[in-house]
């Protein structure tokens, strides 16, 4: 593992109808079979895993990425028509809520109970 702090961050601004500033803060290069885990003040965890052939995104959505206080979600924003996989702390939906709303986006599923992941599956492999 090899992490390049930048120092200082770069602060780019996002956001549609509220902007805000992000820092980039540094990057983190990882070889293959590693992992990091990156933690909440709240005590949820997500891991990423490198593999020879690119990443695991998440930990399993429907198994330790629940235990680790997280729930997979996907969006769509309305005004881009780009799809994003967010994680929620639990406890935290209404505030994702209220940030999905003001930047445009809907809610196509959440992606932690193995039922609607089964639906899902079922739905994609009748395409």
């Amino acid at each position: 593992m090899k992490f390049a702090i930048k120092d200082p961050p770069r602060h780019f601004t996002v956001g549609h109808s509220v902007k805000f500033e992000i820092k980039d803060c540094g990057s983190l290069a990882l070889e293959a079979d590693e992992q990091i885990t990156f933690t909440t003040e709240s005590g949820a965890e997500y891991d990423v895993a490198r593999k020879n052939w690119g990443f695991y995104a998440t930990p399993s959505l429907n198994g330790r990425l629940q235990s680790f206080g997280l729930r997979g979600v996907l969006i769509r924003n309305r005004l881009t028509s780009r799809y994003f996989v967010l994680l929620v702390e639990r406890e935290r939906e209404s505030d994702c809520e209220r940030y999905l709303e003001q930047e445009s986006c809907d809610v196509v599923a959440w992606l932690d109970s193995t039922e609607t992941l089964d639906q899902l599956r079922v739905a994609v492999s009748s395409l």
